[in-house]
């Protein structure tokens, strides 16, 4: 057994819900039958999420099954990408970009705010199991770096006292709304640099 897998906690059972089967028909129905395959990574979300947040063996077996792959193929898959855990994580799943552009506009700040306000490292679980800090690469949103992905949602813009600020809103289980923190769109802070001339016009 690899080292991946020995570190993966034990198994629990898993199958997928009727309500994860009629989305599961509706994946595969995007693929020619011969190309199932291509499928692992949406079925790899799905069980995910219907597993609590994070994948079990049983469930890299059950999506092994269900597009036909070899069982450590999937785990390939499961252990590259980020996006997916192999290990049990918090209510609140803190992913932290330190790629180059969010490590330049400060990301080791966000670092510095969630462990002065939780006591938590890379890659470790608070001990109420309420927050895990995951870091990560590139998440695709640059120009509002620094980045910092709450479960599904994107909170931009950061600096430590909107981090801190953040943190305390989730340990109070109130989730503030996603986006940027400093109310910008995707543009440069001081506002746009070209194409002005389109403006406030309709469809610019």
């Amino acid at each position: 057994m690899n080292k991946i897998q020995d570190n993966m906690d034990p198994q629990k059972n898993f199958s997928f819900s009727a309500k994860a089967e009629k989305k599961i028909d509706c994946i595969m129905e995007k693929y020619p039958p011969d190309r199932k395959a291509s499928a692992v990574m949406p079925l790899l979300d799905l069980a995910q999420r219907e597993s609590g947040g994070w994948l079990p063996v049983s469930a890299l077996e059950t999506v092994a099954d269900k597009v036909g792959l070899a069982y450590m193929r999937v785990l390939e898959i499961a252990s590259f990408y980020t996006m997916y855990n192999l290990k049990p994580v918090g209510k609140w799943h803190l992913q932290l970009c330190g790629t180059t552009p969010c490590w330049l506009r400060g990301s080791d700040d966000i670092l510095k705010a969630i462990f002065d306000t939780l006591k938590l490292k890379p890659n470790e679980t608070s001990k109420n199991g309420e927050f895990t800090l995951t870091p990560v690469e590139c998440l695709g949103a640059c120009v509002n770096a620094p980045i910092l992905q709450v479960n599904d949602d994107f909170y931009e813009d950061l600096d430590y006292e909107s981090t801190k600020k953040l943190i305390n809103s989730l340990i109070d289980n109130k989730q503030p709304k996603f986006g940027s923190f400093k109310k910008r769109k995707s543009e440069p802070e001081n506002g746009s640099t070209v194409l002005l001339s389109l403006k406030g016009k309709k469809n610019a």
